[in-house]
């Protein structure tokens, strides 16, 4: 086994106390958790009720005590059906206030009461505590680090021992959604109680620190990277120090400014599919607002205020200009600004107006034309308009009276100064009359333009249009944030792709079966571009192509395609050929006018046809796994099932970028996204990053072959664990070498870096070479898995390609028996024994399935478990010292395995119930017998007590759900305390302690 890293590496010293130095730095006054009990109204109010009161009245000196009695109840006993319904209201209740009759002077009036001076940080007490215990409906849950405003926890901190290496955010994140009760295997084993008014969740190891928000599953955890308004560099100069990635996160989140500013401005709830989801900024989010709003403050003159924010596709722009709308609504400097949102299609209108809708912001006002909205901008104070950029065209000329009409110039509409014109998408119609029509209607606004792929082109210019970057998030960025998944590059059938100097040799490919007098004629009339790619022939040999690469290696992981065709023709070859090739379920979106004819029409589908297709496509439960398209749903569609694009179509620029920027964003099990090219889109490609800076650009888009030098580097990294095995097909002799469990962690970690590269370049015939290991390495792991009871390396965790080559592997060979974990009382344990080679192999079985067996039941009967641990422990020293030899050591393991698997018997012998056996332990753990010790002298008054505290709660446990009713429990506890002092157990300490390990031994056996 490896050494133990020394006492101070733990969680307390390395995470949790220079976590608190940093915060108590900012300000904040730490004070003992156990000094805070006396401000509570009891071990399930994680609110400092006490704290809260003065906070109020502070705030609000003209509040009564009634009043103030109220206030506290407006936070104390929120109702709610659930978790995230509670954090919704009080966040509601925190940001806003709450309101009460109070008569102040003129009477009795409804008045809002303010729990938080948000504008004033220094008006608020800042407050953090250590090891602070919840009383959750059975469990305490004990949080490492709660941070305090006015009373009210307002994050939560959990921190590891950076020893774990990379275990430790996995663990954390686990033990955190435990104390929320997510997932039903968590039910009745937390405090969500703590979390009602919990705006972030964080994990720290000291050296590294992630943050999420209520119920954020691990894969949205993020790191926060800029100590706003700081840099790193500048917050390293404040701490004499430089500082760790604990460090600029907590400074990052919970400098005092910091956290309100989070806190009112950068938290929505939003409905995706019927759940609530709850949502908080990322650091580039928060950094682009901030400056934004600096920048409108700060400029001398009107036309500086602007500039772009350029956060690459699929960072979350739409929410960006959402929180950047909120707080310039909610600044005093701007006098209730206009804040107008521009986009260039009605779609995105109607994803911009919707998302604000969703996100609760306040009634966004959508211009239902150009005539409406001029309208509305004559006399906008105070209103949020969203619209597209068409409505501020010229009126149409026509004829009036039997007189020419001439178009109209553009009015103005407004020179208020407190407008504010948020572009999304800046760099595709910002150039026209179109939107110098906007800058005339509005002269004095303040123009930011949000974009994912600006243009800086002599003609065009995102910067010349709008001014200089206010924020900048790269591809690349995005990408090592884990913001966006990396896109990869491949092309296929390079026979068919559609360029200039094959086009000839595709026109011989699909007219083969013609006659060279028909080929020529064919040639003369149809041979361009377009009409060879709606060929049929060429169409099947594709779709054949596409259905091999996503039944194989896409849809096994659960993920959804979109297929590009050139024209709205070709799209409905390709629906017809998918279907006839009994694809799975496909949906060709696209539009058809009125007049168009019937191919086109029995392929037509409404407006609202193609949004229910849209959100079946977006589930990913439902069997709908193909979108054709040719042009819709290539821009600003945020689908994070798609894992692949096929494209066949010629697109260029920006429009390819954001075409293939679809298949970026981040879901579960998702490490990349893949773009087949069937056209040859690599040369436009390139001159579509030629418009970009080098480091603007940089992994764009990776050629698939490029992960090839790195799965190279990974495949030797994870083989070199085993170059010490003189046989590799010794799998005992393997799976001993991961025994130490730190050995182990870095092998699963090499593991996975291996089996990802190669599940990304499958199925390239050059990832061929490196399957044969894969297989070998994945078999040793199962078999780890096995022995040492770790669940951190389940195959699970590998893509589908990866898994299903390993587990064929594995039945091929017919060693499943090796790499099943097997109870220590299945039958197929003794089974398992057998097959294994060596002694050292067997007695590691028994020993890590002994040690599995007792971390399952200790809480059951923890007299009896910790009995035989303790003699596993002196046989395991024994053999280290040579006092027993292997045989002997095998033979006291499966006298331990024989009593492990008769605690009946034991119970039995010992004239007791298994229950009363366990309590028994209970009450005389002072002298706890050695199970096995057949001299053991039970003491019968203690025998007669646990069997009579047996009978008195035994009919309480026969009721259904007792564990989660209080006055049940309650009455349970009274019983035991009876028995214990009719028998004179002990003092009232002592009689206490006995209860609570009573009661914790009838929930562990409840499932029994």
């Amino acid at each position: 086994m490896s050494p133990a890293p020394p006492a101070d590496w733990n969680e307390e010293h390395q995470s949790e106390w220079p976590a608190v130095a940093l915060l108590e730095s900012l300000n904040y006054e730490f004070v003992a958790a156990a000094l805070l009990e006396a401000e509570r109204e009891g071990p399930k109010e994680p609110i400092l009720t006490e704290r809260l009161a003065r906070a109020l009245k502070k705030l609000n000196p003209w509040l009564s005590p009634e009043n103030i009695h109220k206030a506290v109840r407006a936070i104390t006993h929120a109702p709610a059906a659930s978790l995230i319904e509670a954090n919704a209201k009080l966040h509601t209740t925190l940001t806003h206030g709450t309101t009460v009759e109070q008569d102040v002077g003129s009477g009795k009036k409804s008045q809002t009461v303010q729990f938080i001076d948000f504008t004033r940080p220094e008006h608020n007490e800042f407050l953090v505590t250590r090891q602070y215990r919840v009383l959750g409906a059975k469990k305490e849950i004990r949080a490492d680090i709660v941070v305090f405003v006015n009373g009210i926890p307002l994050a939560v901190i959990e921190c590891k021992s950076p020893t774990l290496g990379e275990k430790w955010l996995d663990e954390a994140v686990t033990q955190l959604l435990r104390y929320q009760e997510v997932g039903s295997e968590f039910k009745d084993l937390g405090a969500p109680r703590l979390f009602e008014t919990a705006q972030l969740v964080i994990a720290t190891c000291g050296q590294a620190a992630s943050y999420g928000t209520l119920w954020t599953p691990q894969r949205f955890w993020a790191e926060w990277k800029e100590p706003h308004p700081f840099t790193v560099e500048e917050l390293g100069k404040k701490l004499g120090r430089t500082p760790s990635a604990q460090d600029v996160l907590l400074y990052g989140l919970l400098e005092p400014r910091n956290l309100l500013d989070l806190t009112r401005n950068f938290v929505v709830f939003e409905i995706e599919r019927g759940k609530t989801i709850r949502k908080v900024c990322r650091y580039k989010q928060f950094v682009a607002v901030n400056r934004a709003i600096a920048r409108a403050k700060a400029a001398k003159r009107p036309e500086d205020r602007g500039g772009v924010i350029w956060h690459t596709q699929g960072s979350g722009k739409s929410l960006t200009m959402l929180w950047l709308a909120l707080k310039l609504r909610r600044d005093p400097d701007f006098q209730n600004p206009t804040l107008v949102v521009v986009t260039d299609r009605t779609d995105l209108d109607k994803q911009i107006s919707d998302t604000f809708g969703r996100c609760g912001y306040p009634n966004p006002e959508r211009a239902k034309g150009v005539k409406d909205l001029r309208e509305i901008l004559t006399h906008p104070t105070g209103k949020t308009i969203t619209t597209t950029i068409q409505k501020f065209q010229d009126l149409t000329a026509g004829q009036a009276d039997g007189k020419r009409v001439h178009r109209d110039e553009h009015p103005t509409l407004s020179k208020a100064d407190n407008i504010f014109v948020l572009v999304d998408e800046a760099h595709r119609t910002q150039y026209s009359s179109l939107a110098a029509n906007m800058r005339k209607a509005l002269p004095h606004a303040c123009f930011l333009g949000f974009t994912g792929t600006p243009i800086d082109k002599e003609d065009r210019s995102t910067l010349h249009t709008f001014g200089p970057y206010i924020d900048q998030y790269t591809i690349e960025q995005a990408v090592q944030d884990g913001a966006t998944v990396p896109i990869f590059y491949e092309s296929r059938l390079p026979e068919l792709r559609i360029l200039g100097n094959s086009l000839d040799k595709v026109f011989d490919h699909v007219f083969a079966d013609r006659s060279e007098k028909e080929r020529e004629a064919i040639k003369q009339k149809y041979a361009n571009e377009e009409t060879l790619a709606g060929a049929p022939k060429r169409i099947e040999a594709i779709c054949l192509d596409v259905l091999e690469h996503y039944t194989r290696f896409i849809q096994p992981d659960g993920f959804k395609a979109q297929v590009v065709a050139v024209n709205r023709d070709t799209a409905i070859t390709y629906k017809e050929t998918l279907d006839k090739l009994n694809a799975p379920e496909s949906a060709l979106i696209f539009t058809v006018g009125h007049n168009e004819g019937e191919r086109y029409q029995k392929h037509a589908t409404s407006k609202q046809e193609q949004a229910r297709l849209i959100e079946r496509f977006l589930d990913p439960k439902d069997k709908l796994s193909l979108l054709v398209v040719c042009d819709m749903l290539l821009t600003g569609f945020d689908a994070p099932i798609e894992q692949v694009m096929y494209l066949d179509k010629p697109l260029r620029e920006h429009t390819l970028l954001q075409a293939i920027a679809r298949v970026n964003r981040k879901a579960d099990g998702k490490k990349y996204g893949l773009v087949v090219d069937y056209w040859g889109v690599s040369g436009a490609l390139h001159e579509a990053l030629a418009i970009f800076s080098p480091s603007d650009v940089q992994g764009a888009l990776q050629p698939k072959l490029d992960e090839l030098p790195r799965l190279q580097t990974r495949h030797q990294a994870a083989l070199r664990f085993f170059q010490k095995v003189k046989d590799k097909d010794d799998l005992d002799a393997c799976v001993a070498v991961l025994e130490p469990e730190d050995v182990r962690a870095h092998f699963n970690q090499a593991f996975r870096a291996f089996s990802e590269s190669l599940d990304m370049l499958l199925p390239d015939p050059k990832a061929l070479p490196y399957v044969g290991d894969l297989r070998w390495l994945g078999k040793i792991r199962a078999a780890a898995r096995a022995r040492f009871r770790d669940r951190s390396l389940d195959i699970r965790d590998c893509g589908a390609k990866v898994r299903q080559l390993i587990e064929e592997s594995v039945v091929a060979e017919g060693i499943q028996i090796l790499v099943k974990e097997v109870s220590l009382f299945g039958k197929e344990f003794e089974q398992k024994l057998d097959a294994l080679k060596t002694p050292e192999a067997k007695a590691s079985e028994m020993e890590h399935a002994i040690r599995h067996e007792i971390h399952v039941k200790l809480e059951e009967n923890p007299a009896f478990y910790l009995s035989l641990r303790e003699r596993l422990e002196k046989i395991l020293e024994d053999r280290k010292l040579k006092r027993i030899d292997d045989a002997r050591q095998l033979e006291l393991f499966q006298h331990i395995i024989d009593e492990a698997r008769d605690e009946a018997g034991a119970a039995q012998k010992a004239g007791l119930s298994d229950f009363a056996f366990a309590i028994y332990g209970v009450l005389d753990e002072d002298e706890l017998p050695r199970a096995g010790e057949p001299e053991i002298a039970y003491n019968e008054t203690r025998k007669d007590l646990a069997t009579l505290i047996q009978e008195r709660i035994e009919p309480s446990t026969a009721i259904v759900d007792w564990a989660s009713k209080e006055d049940v429990q309650r009455e349970m506890r009274q019983r035991i305390k009876q028995c214990l002092r009719v028998a004179k157990f002990g003092d009232t300490a002592k009689v206490e302690a006995a209860t609570a390990k009573i009661m914790d031994l009838a929930r562990a056996r409840r499932k029994r």
